[in-house]
């Protein structure tokens, strides 16, 4: 917890001053890593608050606040979108921001939002299908892959009418404030479903654990410190971090919607990647898998809803985020993925196997996308959402009666007799 605090301390002593002489890269550095230090903060501190409220929704509420450190950084970007919209009197449709191209404050929001998905999604749920299948064979147990309890089926369900919706997107201009009502409105009822859950004893690890033996007082008034230092340092540093981070690629020669797209969400990613992969560790493998099956619906709805209404703001205009060409190819990535990744658990198991073609087709599109030609670049982003929906449609096809069946106990089936069955 100290070296959480220390990490932060020079970001947001920097954020501070009214001109900074340092590399940008410093910067970079320094301003990312106060975030991953709040970020550990708000992940021990939501850890915590599962000992007061119910376990279902305790997973969400962590979730939600793993998740904040890419919530400020694309709404930073959103929000320089709509300032330069209502400065200009254009969107970022506009010749100059389609010359802009990957440069703009719109495609940088956007590649903030896919990069942290796609990262979640890839390497976050292999992730913990690997370690527990590591630490099950170390004890003698041979397994295929982890499973769900059945009560997960309320995240999945939420999270494949959220990622039905997404399809749309890609074929649109704009992401409209409409766009934005109905995603926000499925993180609201997906919110309101998941509070009816049973509270249970939760299993805390390292600082988390240390808090939860407090009185309950002190306990409590350590969570409240703690959510508000982290909220704090987020507040100070995330703009000056996207900031840093675009201005290290132009110093540097490097692609900055790249740095947006995969440093930025790294950064804020790792203690949630950490966490789970500590559950893992020490084969909670539901609690951990189903952390991260419940980040990926905040993602899926509340970051990506609130970034138009962040542009409508700062813009003073009721229009939505624009999109630009090429970003629409990498929505579309995103949301083919996250089809795939739905397909994967409509049985509630995710098996080696196909953690294997998760983490693989991850690194694959990434890879191929930093390296392939400019020219090449949207064929490549079309040719792996084809792959994804292509093996989406297999196992979809393979078990005809899963998806309806995680669709029903995921919206209407009473809580009692999901965790009875679970």
């Amino acid at each position: 917890m100290a070296l959480a605090f220390g990490v932060a301390v020079p970001g947001v002593a920097l954020s501070r001053m009214h001109h900074v002489d340092a590399p940008d890269l410093i910067l970079a550095l320094a301003y990312g890593a106060a975030v991953v230090g709040a970020a550990f903060l708000l992940s021990w501190a939501a850890e915590v608050a599962q000992l007061d409220i119910s376990a279902g929704l305790a997973i969400a509420v962590l979730a939600f606040i793993a998740v904040l450190p890419e919530y400020a950084v694309g709404l930073v970007f959103a929000l320089k979108g709509g300032h330069a919209a209502s400065i200009h009197g254009a969107l970022c449709q506009s010749p100059a921001a389609q010359a802009a191209g990957d440069d703009s404050p719109c495609a940088l929001a956007l590649a903030n939002m896919t990069g942290s998905n796609r990262l979640l999604i890839g390497v976050g749920w292999a992730l913990v299908v690997f370690i527990g299948w590591r630490q099950y064979r170390k004890r003698g147990r041979k397994v295929d892959g982890i499973s769900l309890e059945r009560a997960h089926s309320v995240e999945l369900g939420f999270l494949s009418v959220a990622t039905a919706y997404s399809l749309t997107l890609p074929l649109k201009r704009t992401i409209t404030l409409v766009d934005a009502g109905v995603l926000i409105a499925i993180f609201a009822a997906y919110m309101v479903r998941i509070s009816k859950a049973p509270a249970e004893e939760p299993d805390l690890l390292g600082p988390a654990g240390f808090i939860g033996t407090f009185p309950t007082a002190r306990r409590r008034a350590v969570v409240v410190v703690l959510f508000l230092v982290a909220a704090l340092v987020i507040l100070a540093c995330a703009e000056p971090f996207a900031v840093a981070l675009v201005d290290t690629g132009k110093t540097f020669g490097v692609n900055e919607f790249l740095l947006v797209q995969w440093l930025a969400p790294l950064a804020s990613e790792t203690p949630e990647l950490l966490v789970a992969g500590l559950y893992a560790w020490r084969l909670n493998t539901d609690a951990g898998l189903g952390t991260l099956v419940s980040s990926k619906v905040n993602q899926w709805t509340l970051l990506i809803g609130t970034m138009p209404i962040a542009f409508a703001i700062a813009s003073g205009s009721f229009h939505g985020l624009p999109v630009v060409a090429r970003q629409r190819e990498e929505v579309l990535l995103t949301a083919a993925q996250s089809i795939f990744a739905v397909a994967t658990l409509c049985n509630l198991t995710l098996s080696v196997r196909e953690a294997g073609f998760l983490f693989a087709l991850f690194w694959a599109q990434f890879l191929t996308g930093a390296f392939a030609p400019e020219h090449l670049h949207g064929a490549q982003l079309l040719f792996f959402s084809v792959v994804y929906l292509l093996l989406a449609a297999r196992l979809v096809a393979k078990d005809r009666r899963g998806l309806p069946t995680l669709v029903r106990d995921g919206f209407r089936t009473p809580y009692a007799e999901l965790t009875d069955d679970g």
